[in-house]
């Protein structure tokens, strides 16, 4: 009877009792738990079994986020919530360590690390599916309904200190003259209003709403050049001096009063590149960067430290994140993950991995009403509503 357990630094205190007769090695992350209490002696018939546990998430609809994987029916393939704890068995666990030693991952882009880990033990039907575990939830700590489980996530939570104020955080939209009309409105009408200092930032100069040129022409793909200007004018005398600059797109729905409290986990001294942390071929010496829809966090630190080191585009219609994902690396600068910015829209996401949530942002209109959305997911009437489930867990470093 052995476990061996994974869990990161944020989990407040932890207890485990294991009752099978297979090892077992459970991974806890995301997640602040009173105690984990699991008997699995249900599991492990076989002590040679390959077992893959956890809570079950499944896709609605097919979704560029999983590469549109399961396309005819995207339900019936099942991964797990990593905020609900998930285990694997040794002998599962030895055979993937061996497997990943001897032939490496292939992929190009890592994009949400727990529908591809259970891709990879699936591996197209050879491997275990994910087996559902009713006592690995992710209920509120104190819920009636938490009775059973054996992981709970605490909400709300106590906050890291004060709130960022927004007087610190410079805003930079990135948008171009045909989206003036269509795009810049959904700004004024959403989150716009909660931001002290912001700018947009087009390849015209539109005073009405208004829009600076910075002499970048606009391009139908990459935007490095307009994303690298953006970063030279942050540093300058051109705008006010701030130690957070936030880097969105036009069609970004982000709540910026979630944003101060998440920030106030953060050292702006430090070079911090925050957000939803995608990777581009890791298996073979790639690197990670912050993937731009979801917004791009900067301490002023990290783009002085940036624009200090001879990374730069090599086109103006280069994918900015992805250049500045290399940069970083280059540099050994960290890029830090938060599960709650998000590249792509709600409909994108499995329900119940949501349900758990405080979004800090979501990106795109397509076939979605984007102001109904913001009303729906990012919208707080006070600042105190914003508090509720952000707290030093959410500083995740996977």
């Amino acid at each position: 009877m052995e476990a061996v357990v994974f869990f990161n630094k944020d989990v407040r205190t932890f207890a485990c009792h294991v009752e099978l007769g297979i090892k077992l090695a459970l991974f806890i992350t995301f997640i602040s738990a009173t105690f984990i209490i699991l008997n699995l002696n249900e599991y492990s018939p076989d002590v040679w079994r390959e077992w893959f546990l956890g809570k079950p998430l499944h896709d609605e609809e097919s979704t560029i986020i999983h590469h549109y994987a399961f396309a005819e029916n995207p339900s019936i393939f099942k991964y797990p919530d990593f905020s609900a704890a998930w285990a694997l068995s040794i002998p599962l666990l030895d055979r993937l360590a061996n497997k990943v030693r001897d032939d490496p991952l292939k992929s190009d882009f890592t994009i949400d690390l727990k529908h591809e880990v259970a891709l990879y033990i699936w591996e197209n039907g050879q491997g275990p599916r994910l087996t559902a575990v009713p006592e690995l939830c992710t209920e509120p700590e104190h819920s009636p309904t938490a009775q059973h489980c054996a992981t709970t996530l605490r909400r709300p939570a106590p906050l890291c200190g004060e709130p960022v104020k927004k007087e610190d955080i410079f805003v930079a939209v990135k948008t171009c003259k045909k989206f003036h009309s269509e795009r810049v409105p959904v700004v004024k009408k959403t989150w716009e209003r909660e931001a002290s200092l912001l700018e947009y930032y087009s390849d015209h100069t539109d005073p009405s709403i208004p829009t600076i040129d910075l002499g970048v022409p606009n391009t139908e793909r990459g935007h490095c050049g307009k994303t690298f200007a953006i970063l030279e004018r942050y540093i300058s005398d051109a705008v006010p001096k701030t130690s957070w600059l936030l880097v969105v797109d036009d069609d970004t729905l982000i709540s910026l009063p979630r944003l101060q409290m998440l920030l106030s986990c953060y050292n702006p001294s430090e070079p911090v590149c925050l957000g939803e942390r995608y990777g581009y071929g890791l298996g073979q010496g790639g690197y990670s960067y912050i993937t731009g829809g979801g917004g791009m966090v900067f301490s002023r630190a990290a783009v002085v430290r940036l624009l200090a080191s001879d990374c730069k585009c090599y086109r103006d219609d280069a994918p900015d994140d992805m250049v500045l994902g290399m940069c970083l690396n280059a540099l050994g600068l960290p890029v830090t993950h938060s599960s709650l910015f998000h590249q792509a829209r709600p409909e994108d996401y499995s329900r119940d991995f949501l349900a758990h949530q405080v979004p800090i942002s979501f990106h795109k209109h397509w076939n979605i009403d984007p102001v109904a959305v913001f009303n729906r997911w990012l919208k707080d009437e006070s600042m105190s509503t914003s508090t509720h489930g952000l707290n030093k867990s959410t500083k995740e470093e996977l």
